[in-house]
């Protein structure tokens, strides 16, 4: 079965998930978007009978599954409503499937577009395309990831700014000359690139000794193995930064299964649902909260200002704070 959904807009949601009132959506919605996704594929509404007044929103992943994915396209998809516009959302199924990715970018713009809100997988890869998507003068942004092409306006969080939070709180917390250890998301990503470089000059600034530093390519179960690898390695180690939450998620069931997870001090970013539950849980130490909601409706929105005739900075920061058990309660 294909990995896609169609979206036509619905009313914007109420509560926590409104764009002025939170940084990232609850538990609830998560399960209403995710359902709501599972629905669309039950009824086999197909992706390729969009419209050609629709505005295409592309992510990484799909958001079943994924609190991070689902709550950008609980954003785009309140946006839509608001604004009156219709949206498609599609993914690849992996975060690493750019190919899939390039793929729904071609089949939309065949059937006419209206805007692209695009999370690039790569964003190389994806350069050519987007530059035939601005040559035939559709209007698009970047969002959660910067892509490489110019002119077009990124939508998301400063990336280094938010790992060297991450970082000071490890420098705050871990001894100075101790063991730790970076988990890496796709380095050749902006945003993969961005966690790790802001994390490694962090926690090498303040004395801390980075002893291995190794992809999980984002997902949880090579997080875990990834971690695993790490700990057989470097027994010793006592800190660890995961460039998302997924990755951190799989750590601590690794440093756990080690009987080390009360030693280390583990981070990671997102601060999806269930990495506040495990901050709670006193398993994970702390994350970076980003802001995917506001990326979706955003996204959306500047589509529509461009497709007018507006303009947009080079760069909207939808900004970074930092989580821990003092605030994970917000974000369950």
């Amino acid at each position: 079965m294909r990995n896609a959904t169609r979206r036509r807009p619905a009313r914007k949601p109420n509560g926590k998930w409104r764009e002025e009132d939170q940084t990232t959506g609850g538990t609830e919605m998560i399960k209403s978007i995710t359902q709501a996704f599972a629905a669309s594929l039950v009824l086999g509404v197909a992706a390729g009978t969009a419209s050609a007044d629709a505005i295409l929103v592309t992510t990484k992943g799909p958001g079943a599954g994924n609190p991070f994915w689902a709550a950008v396209e609980a954003g785009a998809t309140a946006k839509a409503a608001e604004l009156g516009v219709e949206i498609v959302i599609l993914a690849p199924a992996s975060e690493s499937d750019v190919a899939r990715q390039i793929a729904i970018i071609e089949d939309q713009m065949a059937k006419g577009l209206a805007g692209l809100v695009v999370a690039p997988t790569d964003p190389n890869a994806l350069g050519p395309i987007i530059d035939q998507v601005k040559a035939e003068g559709i209007p698009v942004v970047f969002i959660d990831t910067l892509g490489i092409n110019e002119g077009v306006t990124y939508i998301g969080t400063d990336n280094q700014v938010g790992a060297a939070i991450a970082a000071k709180y490890l420098c705050d917390n871990v001894e100075a000359g101790s063991d730790v250890a970076i988990l890496q998301g796709i380095i050749t990503q902006s945003t993969g690139k961005a966690r790790a470089d802001g994390s490694r000059e962090g926690m090498a600034a303040c004395g801390l000794n980075i002893v291995a530093e190794q992809t999980g390519e984002w997902d949880r179960a090579k997080g875990m193995t990834v971690m695993e690898n790490i700990i057989t390695g470097n027994p010793n180690i006592k800190g660890v930064f995961a460039s998302n939450d997924n990755m951190a998620l799989g750590a601590a069931e690794a440093l756990k299964n080690a009987n080390m997870l009360q030693d280390v001090v583990l981070v990671g970013f997102d601060a999806n649902p269930d990495a506040a539950e495990s901050i709670l849980a006193g398993d994970m130490s702390a994350t970076v909260a980003q802001n995917p909601y506001n990326m979706g409706a955003l996204g959306v929105e500047s589509v529509v200002k461009l497709g007018k005739g507006e303009s947009l900075p080079a760069v909207i920061d939808t900004g970074t704070i930092l989580v821990t058990s003092e605030n994970a309660e917000e974000f369950k």
